[in-house]
């Protein structure tokens, strides 16, 4: 009998431990996804003019864009816009440089998004603008100026503001800027003309303003920014 009760005592023992008595083990913590960092542009370089370009035709050339390797980065995607019409084209790529077909004698901004597979995070490089070189082409027109305030669709209960923006050119040889003002949505008075990037207490009523500003350089060029719109409230 206490032969048969030994028996049972450790059969039932055996039954707990393999039922793992303690419980599961715990579920390791899931690891951490790092999203990917921002690239950093290296050319075509910011405010200058881009000439190394392979020439294709007359009005078009292939040039090599290149930025640093990001971190935790599959796939960039490269922005180009143009800056005469506002239009912009991306493309993807897999390592630090692309060539891209663009105009000639035409201005231009990029910027780089880096992408992972592993997040849904992204992560965008800075902003750099370029002027691509025509053939034969001695002196640029001036970027579009960069409007700053007030900025585009913002509202405001305030009588006055202050309207600034930021120029540049190529040549380094800006000479004015026409600041174009009212509530037409293709401004055409202008508000004044100044060698400053900012007008400052400019009266406004409750109504929708619209501006822009065009550049002019020593050489005669000019250029235009796109018109920004805000609106002034009782």
């Amino acid at each position: 009998m206490k032969n048969s009760t030994y028996i049972l005592s450790i059969g039932m023992l055996v039954t707990l431990l393999s039922c793992g008595g303690g419980g599961d083990d715990p579920e390791p913590d899931p690891v951490p996804i790092s999203p990917p960092s921002s690239a950093t542009l290296v050319f075509p370089s910011n405010n200058e003019e881009c000439n190394t370009g392979d020439s294709l035709n007359a009005t078009q050339s292939k040039v090599n864009f290149q930025w640093n390797s990001s971190a935790n980065t599959n796939l960039y995607t490269v922005i180009v816009k143009n800056l005469l019409t506002g239009t912009e084209f991306s493309t993807n790529a897999t390592s630090n440089q692309m060539d891209i077909i663009i105009s000639k004698s035409t201005p231009y901004k990029w910027w780089v998004i880096s992408k992972s597979n592993e997040t849904t995070k992204t992560a965008k490089s800075a902003e750099w603008k370029f002027y691509n070189s025509g053939d034969g082409v001695k002196t640029y027109a001036p970027f579009p100026a960069e409007l700053i305030a007030p900025v585009m669709g913002i509202s405001t209960s305030d009588g006055t503001v202050t309207i600034e923006w930021i120029g540049s050119d190529v040549d380094n040889d800006i000479k004015e800027y026409d600041v174009y003002f009212g509530i037409a949505m293709l401004p055409t008075t202008i508000l004044e003309t100044t060698t400053n990037q900012k007008i400052e207490n400019v009266a406004v009523s409750a109504n929708t303003y619209y501006w822009k500003v065009v550049t002019r350089d020593d050489e005669g060029n000019t250029s235009t920014s796109e018109v920004f719109q805000f609106k002034v409230v009782d």
